[in-house]
């Protein structure tokens, strides 16, 4: 789908579930959150804070919730949809418009916009271990600039980027990120310095 500039062009251009977005859409901005669109996609803020998204994929649309493990979840409509990275965001998925239980968004939504009021954020581990992927390491060691480059990043992005390479299943998969990312190391440019400040 290409990258929309409004809330109304996204749902346009969704090829799939369009009655879903708009009624998600109407009751997210009948709340207090600003809407406005990040990465292609609508955004639901407060004091400039991401606290909801929308989308539409393949199978179904959602919401997200940026600061979702916080929320009491007491429906348990909420999911994890990446175990093994996401720590704060959930979702929560619809099939169709009957799906769309109205005073229940609500309710998450107002639970969400009370959190980000009070500045609650899931912790994340800054500490845990940098392990780096053969294929970086080999890279590194070949290359000294791409060595030295890799070192002034901090821990956090150095992370990042070995995350970025050992997530991935297949060796030719890793081979394409590792000369995804390579450039961007010596370039002093982190795998997600562009979603930061969002």
């Amino acid at each position: 789908m290409p990258s929309a500039r409004t809330v109304d062009e996204y749902i346009l251009n969704a090829q799939s579930r369009q009655d879903i977005l708009m009624v998600l859409h109407d009751l997210l901005t009948s709340t207090e959150l600003s809407e406005t669109i990040k990465w292609g996609a609508p955004c639901y803020t407060i004091n400039g804070k991401n606290v909801i998204g929308l989308g539409v994929f393949k199978d179904y649309a959602a919401i997200w919730f940026f600061q979702g493990a916080l929320l009491k979840d007491e429906a348990k409509v909420l999911i994890n949809a990446q175990n093994d990275k996401t720590k704060a965001l959930r979702q929560w998925r619809f099939l169709s418009v009957d799906d769309i239980d109205a005073e229940l968004i609500i309710a998450y939504a107002n639970e969400a916009i009370s959190n980000e009021k009070q500045n609650k954020r899931v912790k994340i581990n800054r500490n845990k271990k940098l392990i780096i992927p053969p294929e970086l390491e080999e890279a590194l060691n070949r290359d000294n600039h791409l060595k030295l480059s890799f070192q002034e990043f901090s821990p956090g992005k150095q992370r990042e980027f070995a995350d970025y390479i050992a997530h991935a299943k297949q060796a030719k998969t890793r081979l394409s990120r590792l000369n995804k990312i390579i450039p961007m190391i010596n370039n002093n440019i982190g795998l997600n310095d562009k979603y930061r400040n969002c």
